[in-house]
């Protein structure tokens, strides 16, 4: 219970191998193929997964030859779907309905313009070494060490899918503890559920929290709420790309835009207008001119520069609102050109994104200080 006028926010965050985030892997794998062989190249692809069946739909305009069978059956293998029983594996039929970009569409993004209209936020803050908000940030580092636990077989009778779930109080605005963590996790039917909240508490949860300098006692766990969780995957919740923003953003601690990131090229405003945001907001607040900031982005379809630009740094700024827009305008060109160009972003990158958060992690490019 929070009292005394402290307030508490909570984030989740999900494995890799969630039905969800099976479709954002497949969809950023085959942008990464077309990359590789075209870094103009442009896609939107989507993909739904449900009971033995995955569906790969959307557009490219490439000039590239892609398997979409094979990328798909790779990825589904590498997740840990191998074994038919879950009625989704490798083996599952796939049925592919890509088509060639519009036209209509094609013409902006060849004059360098926007793929899309749309409106960007970006956020950073200073509850951790990354400029993330703390919620969202270990609610990812338990979905990791969850997946790494059962990949390496430290808990040798976890099933792939899962998700986490965490609480902060927070006490004249800074972080104070973690007050619960909620732990969903697909076993074995052989394993009694008090051995897996054991085993999660010991293997998972005390070891991701120590990093952070956090402790929660064992009542403070939630395991599978329903006391039973057997059988995961898109056999027993249907999959779809671009399904989990809030997850892949700020854990709900910023205004979240109109789009998804995953199987869209960067030209398209909704990845690469979110990422050239976060670059700034991060920016802003690593080079001491705000505590807090939320940078906001707007375009239309075909506009080569946004019609929106501004930040929100929530009464913490350390400088004028003159001076920090002047800042943003000098690190970094918010045109669609600029943003692909300033962060290197025509490159296949994206695979690694689609898992455990698109921000907050230093190998990605609009992670750097400058």
């Amino acid at each position: 219970m929070i009292k005394n006028g402290n307030t508490s926010f909570t984030s989740e965050s999900v494995c890799a191998g969630h039905p969800d985030k099976i479709c954002d892997q497949i969809s950023d794998a085959i942008l990464d193929a077309v990359l590789t062989q075209d870094s103009q190249g442009r896609t939107a692809i989507e993909c739904l997964a449900g009971h033995n069946r995955l569906i790969i739909a959307g557009e490219v305009g490439a000039k590239a030859k892609i398997n979409f069978k094979k990328i798909a059956r790779d990825q589904i293998k590498r997740l840990g779907y191998t074994n038919s029983e879950f009625n989704f594996s490798d083996k599952s039929p796939i049925e592919v309905f890509v088509h060639e970009q519009s036209p209509e569409i094609a013409v902006g993004v060849k004059k360098k313009g926007a793929g899309d209209q749309g409106m960007m936020f970006g956020f950073a803050c200073k509850e951790t070494d990354s400029l993330m908000p703390l919620p969202i940030t270990i609610a990812h580092a338990l979905v990791k060490r969850m997946d790494q636990v059962r990949e390496e077989k430290i808990v040798k009778y976890l099933r792939p899918d899962g998700k986490s779930q965490v609480t902060v109080e927070y006490r004249n605005g800074k972080p104070y503890r973690v007050t619960q963590v909620v732990i969903a996790i697909p076993h074995e039917e052989s394993v009694d559920l008090s051995q897996v909240k054991d085993d999660v508490y010991k293997n998972i949860v005390i070891p991701v929290l120590d990093v952070f300098g956090f402790k929660i006692k064992k009542d403070q766990l939630i395991v599978n709420g329903t006391g039973i969780w057997h059988n995961g995957g898109p056999a027993s919740d249907c999959g779809l790309t671009g399904r989990k923003i809030v997850v892949d953003t700020y854990g709900g601690m910023s205004r979240v835009g109109g789009g998804c990131f995953s199987g869209k090229e960067p030209s398209k405003v909704d990845r690469g207008g979110a990422y050239a945001a976060r670059f700034l907001a991060k920016n802003i607040v690593a080079s001491g001119l705000a505590d807090k900031a939320e940078v906001r982005l707007a375009y239309f379809i075909g506009a080569k520069k946004p019609t929106m630009q501004d930040v929100e740094t929530f009464g913490t700024a350390k400088k004028s609102h003159k001076i920090i827009l002047s800042f943003m305008n000098k690190i970094l060109d918010t045109s669609v050109s600029g943003i692909l160009q300033g962060l290197d972003l025509q490159r296949p990158i994206y695979l690694p994104t689609a898992s455990y958060g698109h921000f907050g992690r230093e190998e990605f490019p609009w992670e750097r200080i400058v």
